[in-house]
């Protein structure tokens, strides 16, 4: 019996910038030990907008998913702020792709925005926040990125070091490090490698 997982959300997901082409799903998944197969596809869009995931999301996951157990990891970006998308819209656009997810019943976990260059950093805590929100009103878990990495020095060396916009090796390494400590395991239902 195999387990699928779709992974929706911007280049990130992708892990556009990793040399070794990994990104924080690869990481992830690379030290996930599950009783069943998991087969993982990434669906990702470059600068996607939660609206634009919003809608995009339930089409392009039926064509992966499967008659067994199915479920959903969404990676949140910072383009809702670029793009000028209220708060209350960006909530509301999480809240919509959650309790479709719950309707159907696949299980779903969120990976906030990290920090990036150029991204008002006040705004983006905000919108971090606003997503953890609608998570914990859910009960669905929540890997925060942007707090543990905005002064975290590696992150911001190593993003300063690629394109001066997306993470290389090591920023994924900590993203990967931030979605494996916070319920990742428990999620998936797979053993945690790190507890004694």
């Amino acid at each position: 019996m195999s387990r699928r997982v779709a992974v929706v959300g911007d280049e990130l997901a992708a892990g556009v910038g990793d040399p070794r082409g990994m990104g924080w799903v690869g990481r992830v998944i690379g030290r996930t030990t599950a009783p069943e197969t998991l087969e993982v596809y990434t669906l990702a869009v470059p600068g996607e907008t939660s609206t634009q995931l919003s809608a995009r999301w339930e089409t392009e996951c039926n064509r992966r998913f499967g008659p067994g157990d199915n479920r959903l990891v969404v990676s949140l970006g910072s383009a809702d702020l670029d793009h000028g998308i209220s708060l209350a819209r960006s909530r509301l656009n999480l809240a919509n792709v959650l309790d479709d997810a719950a309707n159907r019943r696949i299980p779903a976990f969120v990976v906030g925005p990290p920090p990036r260059p150029g991204v008002e950093e006040s705004a983006l805590a905000e919108l971090s926040r606003a997503y953890s929100d609608v998570c914990q009103r859910r009960r669905v878990p929540y890997a925060e990125t942007f707090e543990p990495l905005r002064a975290h020095e590696q992150w911001l060396a190593d993003v300063a070091a690629g394109d001066g916009i997306h993470p290389g090796q090591a920023g994924y390494g900590l993203l990967a490090w931030l979605v494996l400590h916070n319920g990742w395991h428990d999620w998936i239902g797979a053993d945690d490698p790190d507890a004694s």
